[in-house]
């Protein structure tokens, strides 16, 4: 999502690619299919050589980020000890969550990289369907799992989705806003990111909360035996406007990426390219343009790779749910609202903080606030879409205690980047409000796997 503000200047272009001056004219057919558009010009090489490969990924690494790439020693050993030892369920879990942080850093490097190799505006959706691909995997094989054992895993979906909205919204950007203001003492960032991140942020806000407040509204009538309106009749009808708000979002995100990459391009690209050409990259001087990448062959063996791991790491990881969750302190709220997003988010929230200590507080903000919009309008959406199609009852229905734990962060981080001011104190103010809501989850029972509330849904 790191791109999806950012566009090429007009008139740059690549040495061999062909010329986008114009970035209001809409991309022809063949625009989106040139896919060699800056392959050998910036890679210098194309095809797949190993020894090649392995030095330009050892080059690549930004320091910050090689402490979790180096954990991929772990990743094998996390599959091994699933499948030889499957009855350490804690060892197991704590295992495969940890190899899971350097297989979606790896797919959001990779996603930065292939997406450079193709024309601006199909770079964006690749990215974009990179950088949300961890956290929809993980949500399919929950719903694909549901009730597989009697029990519910749609609490566990509906709970991480507003957990990766909260861990972006509070977490990523509250930690930007304290280390900013603590290594810079004045931080500014342009009225257009902060302006458009929380108009959007409060309509996808309003659109998650109605389902809920919907069938909470109701519910007294329908377990009333005076109401002609039934609890199973409530359900499906709670369940069609999910699924009808589902289909609005998703076309409001695309709405909002050609808004973004298309007709207010130059507008972004002015206020952000400065900062990206300022970025130091591995600790030197040099421009982007000059440091070592990888070619279109060795970006697709990557993801490749990248995602068989994350396959199989998100099935080892939801197997293991049920036997946490009875056998700790670790309820189901917690499970999804605080440990599942924060796997699925580090590697960015990283590198948002390293933007921030940078100075580069346009980028860092969008790269905090970014990933929370496309969670709600993009992966949501998908979330119920195909839940529909695979014939589970994922809907919008979240429970009281996540749904005002989403509104009041939107209001606070709304008001926050009202001013366009950063300071260190309001970094501290957004890290404690998600540090009692996690601390709320841990406390809180919310809804059990074996509940009747979650058998009568079917």
């Amino acid at each position: 999502m790191s791109d999806l503000l950012r566009s090429e200047k007009p008139g740059s272009g690549s040495k061999n690619g062909p010329d986008q001056s114009d970035d209001r004219k809409m991309p022809s057919i063949g625009y989106f299919l040139n896919f060699h558009r800056v392959e050998r010009g910036e890679a210098g090489r194309s095809g797949f050589r190993p020894h090649k490969y392995l030095e330009v990924v050892w080059r690549r690494q930004d320091p910050i980020v090689s402490p979790i790439l180096a954990l991929w020693l772990l990743v094998p050993a996390a599959i091994a000890l699933a499948f030889a030892r499957g009855d350490l369920h804690t060892w197991v879990f704590g295992l495969s969550y940890i190899a899971m942080l350097p297989c979606a850093s790896t797919l959001g490097l990779t996603g930065q990289e292939l997406a450079r190799k193709v024309p601006r505006v199909a770079g964006v959706l690749i990215e974009t369907f990179l950088g949300s691909i961890v956290e929809t995997i993980l949500f399919i094989v929950l719903i694909a799992k549901h009730d597989e054992s009697g029990g519910s895993l749609i609490t566990v979906v509906q709970a991480a989705i507003l957990g990766s909205i909260l861990a972006n919204m509070l977490l990523c950007l509250g930690f930007c806003l304290f280390i900013g203001g603590v290594s810079h003492q004045h931080q500014t960032f342009h009225d257009l990111i902060g302006g458009t991140s929380s108009d959007v942020l409060l309509v996808a806000g309003f659109a998650l909360l109605l389902p809920g407040t919907y069938f909470s509204a109701l519910y007294s009538s329908a377990i009333s035996p005076e109401s002609d309106l039934t609890l199973v009749e409530l359900r499906a009808h709670s369940l069609s406007i999910s699924r009808g708000t589902s289909i609005i979002l998703l076309v409001s995100f695309f709405v909002y990426l050609y808004h973004n990459v298309s007709t207010h391009a130059t507008l972004f690209d002015k206020i952000l390219s400065e900062e990206e050409e300022r970025m130091p990259e591995n600790g030197e001087n040099d421009p982007e343009g000059k440091r070592p990448r990888l070619t279109f062959s060795e970006c697709c063996f990557t993801l490749l790779i990248a995602l068989g791991c994350v396959s199989i790491l998100a099935y080892i990881l939801v197997r293991e749910i049920h036997p946490i969750v009875h056998s700790t302190a670790v309820t189901e709220q917690f499970m999804g609202l605080i440990l599942v997003p924060l796997v699925e988010k580090l590697a960015e929230h990283v590198t948002a903080v390293d933007r921030m200590v940078k100075n580069q507080a346009n980028m860092a903000i969008f790269l905090c606030v970014g990933p929370s919009i496309q969670t709600m309008l993009f992966n949501t959406s998908l979330v119920v879409i195909i839940g529909w199609g695979l014939g589970k009852p994922m809907d919008l229905n979240f429970e009281v205690f996540m749904l005002v734990s989403m509104v009041l962060a939107i209001v606070v981080v709304v008001h926050f980047l009202a001013d366009a001011h950063s300071s260190y104190l309001k970094g501290w103010f957004l890290i404690i409000v998600y540090c009692i809501i996690a601390l709320a989850a841990w406390y809180y029972p919310g809804v059990t796997i074996n509940s009747p509330r979650n058998q009568q849904e079917n």
